[in-house]
């Protein structure tokens, strides 16, 4: 299991992870290092384990947010898909009906030509 060095506001912290995962993990560690720095610059240096928390407790907020505008959009697109297969089976039958119409007049005509 690889071990990555990650800096989180100057500090240094080790971290493992599964193999393959390394650069992902340097990825979110420079995304929670710039949140805290930013944090830090608006609320001042509060402790490692207080920034660390606020961090995580906006970050939370904002996958929250985030979770909940994925769950909109899915509950949109069952719409749509719905209303979708109701168009279609609209048009499916106005093109049923259509085809009776024209094959009962295909018959009338046929008849009137028997006769």
């Amino acid at each position: 299991m690889p071990l990555v060095n990650v800096l989180i506001n100057g500090r240094a912290y080790t971290v493992a992870c599964d193999d393959g995962e390394e650069e992902h993990l340097r990825d979110l560690s420079q995304f929670l290092d710039k949140r805290v720095r930013e944090l830090a610059s608006s609320v001042g240096q509060v402790g490692d384990a207080r920034l660390l928390l606020m961090a995580g407790l906006i970050v939370s907020d904002e996958l929250s947010e985030a979770r909940a505008r994925v769950a909109e959009c899915e509950k949109e697109i069952a719409q749509l898909k719905s209303r979708a297969k109701g168009a279609a089976k609209f048009n499916a039958d106005a093109l049923a009906e259509t085809l009776e119409n024209a094959s009962a007049r295909i018959e009338l005509v046929a008849a009137k030509l028997e006769a």
